[in-house]
């Protein structure tokens, strides 16, 4: 099975931490080039610094917040000025919590830039250098809100469902220049998002931390969380030779939690 990368450049979304880091570190151990895009630059420098470079790979990053996207689309304008990306993740931090009846229309049209708006610019930006090196993997993380909405997170599945039916109608039109568009789901994974989500029921409800964390995993039938490095697998794979025919899936890494097909 091919999962090799090299000669392959890789674009992360939120790749200082949790999920967007943990896939950045498994690219490049497949020999890939990465860059990493996030808000915090000393971040985005220490995650740099431990990538692997074993196979020559030169990584880099770019210090950017989707709520601008003018900045972000500068900074990468210049970035694909040097380079092709074959590899895009895109990948950035949820909205707040709450119900849905409560939300306000700011908080959809903040979502809806941070994620839909931005992977669309994101993904016509890289397009045209795909179609010519006739490869291009587009993973979008996103949400297992996608099959099963998610309490208390209204914003979230609402974006989700977007990107997620966004995501299927790019797949269906670029297929035949050699590239696919697939989601990766995470379900209840130890990332700083899950942390606060724990933290915000507890509060909420008047429970223990750790009482609530018990809840959540009693929800999954492998009984625990699951790890960064375990998305990641699953998001790597996808964006390797060996994924060249799985095209427009939602793919759970989720422990079994979600119970619809």
């Amino acid at each position: 099975m091919d999962l090799s990368l090299p000669g392959k450049n890789a674009l992360v979304g939120g790749a200082s931490a949790g999920i967007g880091r943990a896939i950045a570190v498994e690219l490049a151990l497949l020999g890939a080039n990465v860059t990493l895009l996030a808000r915090t630059e000393s971040r985005l420098q220490e995650v740099m610094n431990a990538l692997d470079s074993s196979q020559g790979q030169q990584h880099t990053y770019l210090a950017v917040d989707f709520s601008d996207p003018e900045d972000l689309m500068r900074k990468v304008g210049n970035l694909l000025e040097q380079k092709t990306v074959h590899i895009l993740i895109n990948n950035t931090g949820g909205p707040p919590g709450g119900p849905i009846t409560a939300a306000s229309p700011e908080a959809f049209l903040s979502a809806y830039n941070n994620h839909l708006i931005c992977n669309q610019l994101l993904a016509q930006a890289v397009l045209p250098g795909m179609k010519a090196a006739a490869y291009g993997r587009i993973i979008n993380v996103i949400s297992t809100s996608v099959k099963e909405p998610l309490d208390n997170l209204g914003v979230s599945n609402t974006t989700r469902w977007a990107v997620a039916a966004w995501a299927k109608t790019w797949a269906g039109e670029v297929a035949q220049f050699g590239i696919t568009v697939n989601n990766v789901l995470p379900g209840y994974t130890s990332t700083g998002r899950l942390d606060e989500i724990i933290e915000k029921r507890a509060q909420a409800t008047g429970k223990e931390i750790s009482d609530v964390a018990a809840q959540f995993k009693n929800l999954v039938p492998a009984r625990r969380f699951g790890l960064p490095a375990e998305v990641a697998a699953a998001a790597a794979f996808l964006a390797s030779p060996a994924a060249a025919y799985i095209n427009g899936i939602n793919l759970p890494v989720d422990g079994g939690r979600t119970r619809s097909l």
